[in-house]
């Protein structure tokens, strides 16, 4: 699964919109739009974010296992 994806299926599963994602993460929400788009990729840092909140709230691990690789 591509990255762009697998933020979508993120947030599917989580009821969630860009905007909502955006501030959990503490990013625009132009930015999780590009990631969504293909457009862009996060940093490290942002992966690292996005991992961590995903575990918070539970998430698959076998659909978030992979986000640290892209």
């Amino acid at each position: 699964m591509e990255f762009a994806q697998m933020v979508k299926e993120i947030r599917s599963k989580l009821n969630m919109s860009q905007e909502q994602l955006a501030r959990e993460l503490q990013v625009s929400f132009a930015t999780v739009n590009r990631w969504e788009n293909g457009k862009n990729s996060p940093n490290r840092m942002a992966k690292k974010a996005l991992y961590d909140f995903c575990k918070t709230k539970g998430l698959d691990e076998e659909l978030i296992k992979h986000l640290l690789d892209y």
